[in-house]
């Protein structure tokens, strides 16, 4: 064999097992809560993925929803499962329900379409042994979907769904590195930003920083965290701080995560359960030793969410 071939081989071999070396430790999102899709519609277009005119196969969107679930189940996550909110049109995300680390959980402040989440999200957080935390009211914050931890640090979005203010708030109560970014914003045909009619707030197609970031790995004394990122998704001073991070970096495609959502995903460190149309990101994946499992997923895109929406983790240490 060449000496150039052997050593690129070796390097492949001592990487892939460097980074999989891991079947003694816990899983990451080893632990999930789930909801159900009984009551999953867009009749209140909260973001820009959503629109109201657009028919919602509720049969094919709980089937979708069992494949998520089976394929958790499959890599060994603990499912959690509760019965969806009554009347709540994406009670499905229960990512946007909360930040859980410990046995705390800083509670969500959603949108008006989704204020009937709280409270059920927070008897349902207390029920499993919580400890809730509220923010205060007119502080926005979209939970786990806008706030990714890796190991301490915590990748935190601003401005369309979290109040920057937030960012502060859960440093003290849950102990993370806080790092605030932001991604672009929705604009109209003149170039300006555009303000979400039905909720009020300023819009984006990263909206909730999963869609544009995910945590595949996370950041430990003994290993270095792996996100996979969509440059493009970022602000320049974002895309800086990102670039900074001592973490190592997938690069998403514009087409991938807004298309395909990639980065709304799950990773348990050894399994990804990911969106079967994002084949350049599964590849990379794959090239670093993880299995990848890409459930088809259509009528929950609708709501603008997707896997990663689907689950809010419960074992963030």
């Amino acid at each position: 064999m060449p000496r150039q071939k052997a050593v690129f081989l070796c390097l492949t071999r001592a990487t892939m097992a460097s980074s999989m070396d891991n079947t003694k430790t816990p899983l990451f999102n080893g632990r999930v809560l789930m909801s159900g899709t009984y009551y999953f519609s867009d009749s209140q277009a909260i973001n820009a993925y959503m629109d109201s005119h657009v028919r919602i196969d509720l049969d094919k969107a709980h089937a979708e929803h069992d494949q998520i679930q089976a394929a958790l189940s499959a890599a060994g996550v603990e499912v959690v499962k509760v019965t969806p909110p009554a009347d709540c049109q994406d009670g499905v995300y229960t990512a946007n329900w909360a930040l859980v680390r410990g046995q705390k959980a800083v509670m969500s402040r959603l949108p008006n379409a989704r204020k009937g989440e709280e409270a059920y999200a927070q008897s349902q957080l207390e029920s499993l042994g919580f400890e809730t935390i509220i923010a205060p009211e007119d502080w926005h914050f979209s939970g786990q979907g806008d706030a990714l931890p890796c190991g301490n640090y915590l990748l935190a979005g601003s401005d369309y769904r979290t109040d920057p203010r937030v960012h502060a708030f859960l440093a003290e109560t849950l102990g993370y590195e806080v790092i605030g970014l932001r991604t672009k914003p929705k604009r109209n045909l003149f170039g300006f930003p555009v303000i979400n009619k039905a909720s009020g707030w300023p819009d984006s197609y990263y909206y909730d920083i999963d869609l544009a970031l995910a945590v595949i790995r996370p950041h430990t004394s003994d290993q270095p965290g792996l996100i996979a990122w969509a440059p493009h998704a970022f602000t320049r001073t974002s895309r800086a701080k990102i670039r900074a991070l001592p973490m190592e970096k997938i690069e998403v495609s514009v087409r991938e995560a807004k298309h395909a959502f990639a980065c709304n995903l799950v990773s348990t460190g050894r399994t990804v359960i990911m969106s079967a149309f994002a084949p350049k990101l599964k590849k990379a994946l794959e090239a670093r030793g993880y299995t990848v499992v890409t459930p088809v997923i259509h009528e929950l895109g609708k709501g603008g969410g997707y896997i990663r929406c689907t689950t809010l983790t419960l074992d963030n240490k």
